[in-house]
This record gives structure tokens, C-alpha cells and sequence, in this order.
């Protein structure tokens, strides 16, 4: 037997076995590919999603901050101020009135109950899960679940005004000044040009505003609660802010107007009022 006849004495691996290893090798290259790519896909997904967290929990914040310091929205549970709003209007409130921007005659406002204006009722049982995410929407102020405990009118006297009602005409006086008020936002019933049933006059006190429906025929407003504490009269610390806008629904999206025309020449006057509370309003008691 030849050298070259007999089986190879030399080290190393038949061609064979190399592409078995071979094989192998590529095999498990492949394999930790595939597990790089997914573990990859796994971090953009987790990156993703912790993105949208961010984005959802920052919009959260922003929110919560809007509705807190700028601006917050309420519905219209009553026909008080119809026909300016209809029940279920969604408004717009502007929370910087009055802080940091004054209060002015024919403003629109939203305010706490100076106590007893709002009758206790009754609150309705919720299924958890929609009493929950009614509360996560009233932070970001998409739901307004507190509208019922709140009220809004129209500013009809500042600090120090004479308002009265009614003159020979059926209208309303500040300061001696008769007010042209039908046309614009006063809803009265048909074939009545009074705009109040009750005639009356009062002198709206230090930091207090006189506060009435623009359905005057049906508002409980000031004139019908002057045996509360506060007389009638909504102290500035109980207003939440002014109502801007209409949101919602769209087919009734407005600003809402202060109609300064209506109180031109009031501020000149008889017994002229002074515009702005004192830097720190006087506490009255709530119901």
C-alpha cells in the first residue's frame, strides 16, 4: 500500500466536516441576527411607547396647568341666560378675570355659590369606570362634572353703583343711566317690555358685583336672593372668571360680547363707582 493509497495520516479536518461547521457557523450567525433584530424592534417599541407616554403624560400637565391658571370649561345646566346661552352650551372661562384682568359691566361671569342661591340636589349613582374617567377628563378640562355647583350671569353693577329698575320706560338704571338692553342680550316673554317683574334699587357694596340672567323672567339671580348672606351680591373672591365662548356646539361656536355701548356714560353718572376691588377682597361666608 502506497502512501498515497492509504487513508491521509495528516492533521486537520476533511472537507466534509468543514462544511458541516461551516453550516453551523452561519446557522448560529443567523440566529443572532435574528435575536439582534428583535431584541431592536422590542427597543423601538418600548421606545415608542414611552414616547407616546411622555407626550400623553406632558399634554396631561399642560392641561392641568391651562385649567388651573388660564382657562377652563363649563356646560350651561339652566335657561337662565337664554337666549345668549341654551342648556348643555359648552363655554369657555377665562380664569384670569378678575386677578389679573378687571371685571367690567356686561361681563359674562362664572362664580361659586355665595350661599344659598343653588338648591341642594340629589347626586345621581355613576358606573366607577365613568365616575373615573369623567375625573381624568375634568383635570384637562374636556368635562366639566362641577358645572351644577357653580353659576353664571351677567355683570350688571360694579362696586359703588346705583342699579335700579324699572324707570317709565321698563328699564334698568345704573348710576342714573337708563340702559338699551332688549335688542342686544335681554330675553323677556312675548308682549312684555319690563325688564324685571320686581321694581328695585340697591348700591352694590366694597368688592361685590350685582349679578343678573339675561332671561330675566326667568333668572335667580340678585334680585331674588337679597335675604342670603351676602345680600344679593356676588363677592369678587367667588368668581371663577369670565365665559369667552361658545365651544360646543359648533353650530353655536360665538365670543361672547359685554355689549360696552349698552353702559357707555354710566361711569359719569350719579354717585360714580369705583371699578376695581381693593387688592384684597373681604371673605364672605357660602353656603
Amino acid at each position: 500500500m502506497t502512501e498515497q493509497d492509504a487513508p491521509s495520516a495528516r492533521t486537520g479536518t476533511a472537507p466534509a466536516e468543514i462544511d458541516a461547521a461551516s453550516a453551523a457557523g452561519t446557522t448560529a450567525t443567523g440566529e443572532v441576527a435574528t435575536t439582534r433584530k428583535k431584541r431592536a424592534k422590542l427597543r423601538g417599541w418600548k421606545a415608542f411607547l414611552r414616547d407616546v407616554a411622555l407626550i400623553i403624560l406632558a399634554a396631561i400637565v399642560i392641561s392641568f396647568l391651562i385649567k388651573t391658571f388660564l382657562i377652563r370649561s363649563f356646560y350651561i345646566p339652566s335657561e337662565s341666560m337664554e337666549q345668549t346661552l341654551i342648556k348643555n352650551d359648552r363655554i369657555i372661562v377665562n380664569e384670569l378675570v378678575p386677578d389679573l384682568i378687571p371685571i367690567e359691566r356686561g361681563d359674562i361671569v362664572v362664580f361659586r355659590d355665595p350661599g344659598g342661591w343653588l338648591l341642594p340636589e340629589p347626586q345621581p349613582e355613576q358606573n366607577p369606570v365613568v365616575e373615573f374617567f369623567d375625573w381624568i377628563l375634568s383635570i384637562i378640562g374636556l368635562t366639566a362634572p362641577d358645572s351644577n355647583d357653580h353659576l353664571i350671569k351677567r355683570v350688571i353693577g360694579l362696586p359703588g353703583d346705583v342699579v335700579a329698575c324699572c324707570n317709565e320706560f321698563g328699564q334698568m338704571t345704573v348710576n342714573g343711566v337708563p340702559l338699551d338692553e332688549v335688542d342686544l342680550y335681554v330675553y323677556l316673554p312675548d308682549g312684555v317690555t319690563k325688564v324685571s317683574r320686581d321694581d328695585f334699587e340697591v348700591t352694590v357694596p366694597e368688592n361685590s358685583l350685582w349679578v343678573m340672567g339675561d332671561n330675566r323672567y326667568n333668572s335667580a339671580d340678585s334680585r331674588y336672593n337679597q335675604d342670603g348672606p351676602t345680600n344679593g351680591f356676588v363677592p369678587y373672591d367667588h368668581v371663577v372668571g369670565r365665559a369667552i365662548l361658545i365651544s360646543w356646539p359648533i353650530d353655536r361656536w360665538t365670543w361672547l360680547d359685554n355689549y360696552p355701548i349698552v353702559f357707555s356714560g354710566v361711569d359719569e353718572g350719579a354717585g360714580t363707582p369705583q371699578n376695581q376691588p381693593t387688592p384684597e377682597p373681604t371673605s364672605s361666608p357660602t353656603g
